[in-house]
């Protein structure tokens, strides 16, 4: 997460609670990958671990920013996909 991204998080924890226990799992979960990812050798049930915490790491993460882009007035603009030739 960027710096500026952080500072709007902090900013807005008062008004919207949900962000802020959001954002607190979400930097446990960064805690736990950094635990993983400083081994030498996984296991497969600390890979099968790994994965489960980069998933729920990515829908939290995904939570915060939609959260954010509601208070920016921002909108889920699609894709466009460029033409093929």
């Amino acid at each position: 997460m960027e710096k500026r991204e952080e500072e709007m998080i902090l900013s807005l924890v008062d008004q919207v609670p949900e962000l802020g226990g959001l954002y607190a799992e979400h930097q446990d979960l960064k805690k736990q990958l950094d635990t993983l990812n400083h081994k030498h050798h996984l296991t497969p049930d600390e890979e099968l671990e790994k994965k489960r915490i980069q998933k729920l790491k990515l829908a939290g993460k995904d939570r915060i920013m939609a959260i954010l882009a509601a208070h920016r007035g921002d909108t889920a603009k699609p894709v466009q996909q460029a033409a093929t030739r």
